[in-house]
C-alpha cells in the first residue's frame, strides 16, 4: 500500500530541570491553576444541572439535553484535570522504537 517506510529515531535530547530559570515558579503557578479549574468544573456542573432541571420541568427537551451534556462535560473535564499529572507522566514514559 505504502512504498515508503518511516522509522522514528531518537534525537538524543533529554529533559532537564536546570536549562531555564523560573521552572519552580512555573510549576507553582500551574499547581495553583488545578484547583481553580476544578472549581470552574463544579460551577459549570451546578449551572448545567439547574438548566437541565428547569428545562425538564418546563417540558423543553432541547434545553434539557444541553443541560445533560453540560453535566457530562463538567464531569469529564474534572476527571481530566484531576488526573493530568498521571496522564502526562504515563505518556512521557512511552518510547517509540
Amino acid at each position: 500500500m505504502f512504498s515508503h517506510i518511516i522509522y522514528a529515531e531518537d534525537p538524543g535530547i533529554t529533559p532537564n530541570t536546570d536549562g531555564l530559570p523560573g521552572l519552580p515558579e512555573l510549576r507553582h503557578m500551574i499547581g495553583a491553576l488545578l484547583p481553580f479549574g476544578l472549581a470552574v468544573c463544579v460551577a459549570v456542573f451546578v449551572i448545567s444541572a439547574a438548566a437541565w432541571g428547569a428545562a425538564s420541568i418546563n417540558g423543553n427537551a432541547g434545553y434539557a439535553s444541553k443541560g445533560k451534556i453540560g453535566c457530562l462535560v463538567a464531569v469529564g473535564a474534572a476527571i481530566l484535570i484531576s488526573s493530568a499529572n498521571g496522564i502526562i507522566r504515563f505518556f512521557s514514559g512511552i518510547t517509540i522504537g
